[in-house]
């Protein structure tokens, strides 16, 4: 690890730098001009940065997949031919640990640390959390930082493919949740996997199972081209294993190459399909464990596998491979 000369700063709104408008608080242009001032008047250390906004400036609640990917395209394009050796991303918090994840697959293999941060509150307000993560962001990245992607929140740095927001009225908003993280890392990349692999939009849902959920709800879903399909599973990896007609369902799909990756819905659990038989009747249905990762990882890397052209049972093997640190400690 060492200090970062050159960084790379990329605003793409959020709560840090929204302004009051007669419709509510708005994503707002101009916010390097605000941070230069700040800085200096506050007589924070900083390291020398080139500042961009990503346009439109979003409130985090409309990120998408596309905007996952012009990210990963401007980060790239900054190291690989701007020659900066680290990034600073300022991103709303509503879904900031889903964009964190999903860049610690897409930069896979970037030799320079990421790290993104936000606010709970605007900057300029009272009380408000957006100079103190900024500034300890910059911080962290002048002591040095891991290449990779990492969040910084609240005092702390955190692992990009591990974090969730748990709050949202509180400036401890963001943590590494406690899932058991056991599985076999890669041994190394192929070419594939890596930040120059450019993906393309997937279609990929998120289904928690629930007491009721009928084989129809969960065809409805796939008969929607879904490619991916992450169930939020019972406790260690459980299901309704006395439901022939959704096994039925989920065995097809998984036959026609749609992929199934299980979670589990416990904030401190992970999936373990031989615990149980419910658990087993799942995972012969196609299903591959995502053992101890959050929701946010495990849609991430289905939308980096998928997104690579690779094919199904491919993705299946990497998902349930360590990739950065999402899956084993």
């Amino acid at each position: 690890m060492s200090a970062v000369n050159n960084l790379f700063v990329l605003y793409t709104g959020g709560t840090i730098g929204m302004l009051q408008t007669a419709q509510g608080l708005a994503p707002a242009g101009g916010f390097e001009t605000r941070m230069r001032e700040h800085l200096a008047s506050a007589g924070k250390p900083a390291p020398q940065f080139v500042f961009q906004e990503m346009l439109p400036l979003l409130d985090s609640a409309n990120m998408t997949q596309a905007q996952w990917l012009a990210m990963r395209d401007e980060i790239v394009a900054a190291v690989v031919e701007g020659g900066h050796d680290a990034v600073l991303l300022l991103h709303g918090t509503d879904t900031l640990a889903y964009s964190a994840a999903a860049l610690s697959f897409l930069l896979l293999g970037l030799d320079v640390p990421v790290v993104l941060t936000g606010a709970m509150l605007p900057a300029g307000c009272d009380g408000s959390d957006a100079w103190p993560n900024l500034c300890g962001a910059l911080a962290a990245l002048q002591s040095g930082v891991e290449p990779g992607v990492h969040l910084y929140f609240n005092g702390g740095l955190m692992h990009g493919a591990r974090v969730s927001k748990l709050r949202s009225d509180a400036f401890d908003a963001f943590t590494v949740l406690p899932r058991q993280r056991s599985g076999e890392r890669a041994d190394a990349l192929p070419a594939l996997l890596g930040f120059n692999t450019r993906r393309v939009p997937v279609n990929l849902a998120v289904l928690p199972l629930f007491p009721g959920l009928q084989a129809g709800h969960v065809q409805a879903l796939l008969d929607s081209g879904v490619q991916g399909l992450l169930l939020e599973c019972y406790g260690s990896g459980t299901g309704p294993s006395d439901n022939a007609e959704l096994l039925a369902v989920l065995k097809a799909a998984h036959q026609r190459g749609v992929v199934l990756a299980a979670i589990s819905q416990c904030p401190a659990g992970h999936v373990e399909f031989g615990v149980y038989a419910a658990g087993s009747q799942l995972a012969a249905s196609g299903l591959v464990s995502a053992g101890g990762m959050t929701r946010e990882a495990a849609l991430a890397k289905l939308f980096a596998l998928i997104g690579a052209g690779l094919a199904p049972a491919d993705v299946e093997r990497w998902f349930a491979l360590d990739l950065c640190g999402e899956r084993a400690e």
